[in-house]
């Protein structure tokens, strides 16, 4: 008996073995399941959205979801609040207050990555580095519009008021990427809350040196320069490393408040991933361009598993001119404006990207706005052509952040269209420029280059009424007064391509500088979910 029960029990065992033999050689015929990943056309080189650098690098591509903003796009183009985060009141100026002021309430559940809440000294650490620009190597316009912002140490409620007759854009003030965690820099300057609320409050800049010096450079993302401890999240994803080919690898942040993301993992790549070795991996499954076909994808390919948006974007390439140098002076500014023709321009940054995009004449709101088109005809300020004679023989340096073949495109057509006017264009672009360097050099009282060419958003960028047919002789004024003075031309509108496998779903195409991946924590991977039925089956 013994021996049967022996012999039943060893052929037991080893049709069980075989039968696991089978299943795991059937399961090995699947194949594992590659990283998801969206590619961007961007740097990626900081989280910190509210530095030049960042601007520069298109830093809110990354950290849109790490340190998102008070108010998100909407599905008709509005903001809407994001009610997970906070809690706004507006009130607009009265006889007791000639200014009007918001009353933000962060919800009780918001926190960092790391179970430390988020409270007001995050966004009072951003005011100060928005007012106190040249002490944080910060490009905050709106926060000069703020006259206090008022905040008790760990406070999770406080109030923004505002100048007289300012703070109409009130909800872009905190956008995506500008508040980051107030007590992770404490901590690194050797500092308490309530020091470093003391401080901000103070504005002394003396006494924030260490504070801005950590603000500025502790947020990099660049290979080796990642740190961890610092860059703690409030967001749906936390920085989970960086890897040495400038991946970015992000992993559902567990102490997210509101609703958890579809995917836990997402590889974030900078625009100088190999997409093509990317694509064939089965790796990159979302990407955004600025080119209509880029050399990677060939769309009519047989089996080829993406849809393709190319679009007109929100934000305007803007050539912006330094206070110093050659165009410090107004008639200055006025001549090289005359050599300025924006279509042509337009029409280079369209041959090279393959999007056509119209010629931008609006700074104050987005070129797509209807009421853009009812200021369009009015705002130019003619500018005789002869005028621009007045810089004969003057050499007008160009930076931009390179490598950026659209904007080399649109640099080469300027200096074609100033030529005549013996204006000699120089394409001063390099890796670390940003629109910083237009300030002058302290030692020789020149800037770096004259002129700034990159993307703006207006409605982060001006101190302007809302936009309504109510206010358009307010914006009207406004336009024509900034044709006057010139701080900068607008060109053109960016040109933006969207690259989506069909198997992901939740994904909405978005043009503001956030870019496609605003609302990446809702989308899903059907792929996945076919992966593991044909695991179940075998």
């Amino acid at each position: 008996m013994r021996r049967s029960l022996g012999a039943a029990l060893l052929a037991i065992a080893v049709t069980a073995s075989a039968c696991g033999d089978t299943q795991e050689a059937a399961l090995d015929d699947v194949p594992p399941t590659p990283d998801f990943g969206l590619l961007t056309d961007a740097r990626l080189a900081s989280t910190n959205a509210a530095t030049h650098w960042g601007e520069a690098v298109g830093a809110a591509q990354l950290s849109s979801r790490i340190y998102p903003s008070m108010y998100v796009p909407g599905p008709a183009g509005q903001i809407i609040p994001n009610s997970d985060l906070a809690d706004a009141q507006y009130f607009p100026a009265d006889a007791e207050h000639p200014g009007a002021h918001v009353d933000f309430t962060l919800t009780e559940q918001a926190r960092f990555s790391d179970g430390v809440p988020v409270t007001c000294d995050d966004y009072l650490l951003t005011f100060t580095a928005g007012v106190l620009s040249e002490t944080f190597g910060s490009h905050l316009p709106l926060m000069n519009d703020i006259a206090a912002l008022e905040c008790a140490p760990g406070s999770k409620k406080f109030t923004v008021w505002f100048q007289p007759d300012s703070g109409s854009r009130w909800r872009y003030l905190f956008g995506s990427g500008t508040v980051l965690p107030a007590h992770t820099i404490a901590r690194r300057v050797d500092m308490s809350m309530e020091e470093l609320n003391a401080a901000l409050h103070s504005q002394d800049p003396g006494v924030l040196v260490e504070v801005a010096n950590t603000w500025r450079e502790g947020f990099s993302t660049e290979p080796g320069h990642f740190d961890p401890e610092l860059q703690v999240s409030f967001g749906p994803y936390v920085i989970d490393k960086v890897e040495e080919s400038g991946a970015i690898v992000l992993k559902a942040n567990e102490s997210y408040y509101g609703d958890k993301p579809e995917l836990d993992t997402v590889v974030v790549w900078p625009d100088t991933a190999d997409a093509a070795a990317l694509r064939e991996s089965g790796e990159l499954r979302v990407a955004e361009s600025h080119l209509k076909d880029p050399a990677w994808l060939d769309r009519n390919a047989e089996g080829n598993p993406f849809d393709v948006t190319p679009m007109v974007g929100t934000l305007t390439d803007t050539l912006t001119f330094s206070d110093y140098g050659v165009l410090a002076e107004p008639w200055a500014r006025q001549a090289f404006a005359a050599c300025v023709d924006a279509p042509r321009l337009a029409e280079a940054a369209s041959r090279q990207s393959g999007v056509e995009v119209p010629p931008v004449t609006v700074r104050t709101v987005r070129h797509d706005d209807p009421v853009a088109a009812q200021m369009a005809s009015l705002t130019m300020v003619p500018v005789e052509p002869s005028i621009a004679g007045g810089l004969a023989g003057t050499t007008i340096g160009v930076g931009y952040l390179a490598p950026n073949p659209r904007y080399a495109a649109m640099v080469e057509e300027l200096r074609a269209v100033c030529e005549p006017s013996g204006i000699s264009i120089e394409d001063r672009s390099g890796d670390r420029v940003t629109r910083e360097q237009l300030d002058a050099d302290p030692t020789t009282g020149l800037p770096g280059f004259d002129v700034f060419l990159g993307a703006v958003d207006p409605m982060h960028e001006y101190s302007a009424p809302n936009s309504s047919v109510k206010n358009s002789r307010s914006l009207h004024d406004l336009e024509q007064r900034l044709w006057e003075e010139l701080p900068s031309i607008p060109v053109a509108a960016q040109p933006r391509t969207f690259i989506v496998d069909r198997t992901v779903t939740g994904v909405v195409p978005y043009t503001g500088p956030a870019g496609i991946g605003w609302n990446l924590d809702r989308w899903a991977d059907t792929k996945d979910e076919e992966t593991e039925a044909k695991k179940e089956e075998s």
